[in-house]
Formats: structure tokens, C-alpha cells, sequence
């Protein structure tokens, strides 16, 4: 009996296959975007860092959006084309559009960087999806959401969202 139930468990747990999860060391999921990276403070990107990639990854790509927004999902960041080997970007890496091993693409604040939380009212949910892509994409810097996602489509190997929350002071 215990060699069938250490065999099944044995079987089990070497099909478990390991999920790409995104994390930021800022905040947790679910959780306040501190000031810092929003309108009300430094409105700095903040730091992200992935892991357990899927097997034939060729780049990432990363979307930042607010779907609480009143007139349409808000676009905060679009970055793409970041290589296999990165397994993270460092606090204020897309702030600026200095040398990054990255491109970006075009926000609905009509820039390409990152343009932190900003709500008009109540508290709004920011969603950082990370797509694990078995491509690099043909797309220029500047590319907006809609283009990102089309050319993405039949190449996403795998995503994962990190949300975070913010609510300006009043």
C-alpha cells in the first residue's frame, strides 16, 4: 500500500508543471501601489521581477491598465520585446526613455514610459499582465495596446497578472 501511494504521489508531483508568476517587491497582489509610483508622488515605474518562464521563450512583453477607468481601460505602460535572459525591471526603468533592454510602446498618456496612477475618483485596480511569447515582435517603439496584442496573438505561451489598488488622498 505505501509503495502504490508514494508512486501516485511521485507520478503527481513530477507533472506538476510551474507557473509563471510576476512580482514586484513595491507591493503585494491585491494590495496599495505606494505613492511614490503614481501622479501624487515620483511617478516612478516600479520595480517587477518574473520567474518559471515557460520552456521556449523567446521575449516578454508586459501591459499595464486600468480597467476601473470611466471612459475606456486606461493604458499605464506597454513594453515588449524584452529579451529571455531578463528576469526583471529595476524601480524607474521605464520612466525615462533611456537605454533599457526593452522597447515601449505608447500609453494613453501618449508617451512611451510609464505613467503611474492617477484616479480621478475611488479606488482603481491596476492590472501588470506579463505574456511569455515564443517570438520577438515586429513592432516599432511607440506601438500602441491594440497593435501589441495583435501581433502577439498565437504567441502568448503563457501570462500572469500581478493587480495592484490606489486611491488618491483627497
Amino acid at each position: 500500500m505505501f509503495k502504490k501511494a508514494f508512486f501516485i504521489i511521485l507520478i503527481c508531483c513530477t507533472n506538476i508543471k510551474a507557473t509563471m508568476k510576476l512580482i514586484s517587491p513595491a507591493f503585494s497582489h491585491n494590495e496599495t501601489i505606494p505613492a511614490q509610483y503614481t501622479c501624487d508622488g515620483a511617478n516612478i515605474s516600479p520595480a517587477l521581477a518574473w520567474s518559471n518562464a515557460p520552456e521556449g521563450t523567446a521575449s516578454f512583453a508586459l501591459i499595464v491598465d486600468d480597467p476601473d477607468a470611466p471612459a475606456k481601460v486606461w493604458t499605464h505602460w506597454i513594453v515588449f520585446n524584452i529579451p529571455p535572459t531578463v528576469d526583471h525591471i529595476t524601480e524607474n526603468q521605464g520612466s525615462t526613455r533611456a537605454d533599457v533592454p526593452f522597447m515601449q510602446g505608447l500609453t494613453d498618456f501618449n508617451a512611451k514610459k510609464w505613467g503611474g496612477p492617477c484616479p480621478p475618483s475611488g479606488s482603481h485596480h491596476y492590472h501588470f499582465t506579463l505574456y511569455a511569447l515564443n517570438t520577438m515582435l515586429d513592432l516599432s517603439p511607440g506601438a500602441t495596446k491594440e497593435k501589441l496584442l495583435k501581433t502577439m496573438h498565437g504567441h502568448i505561451l503563457e501570462q500572469t497578472t500581478l493587480i495592484g489598488t490606489y486611491q488618491r488622498k483627497k
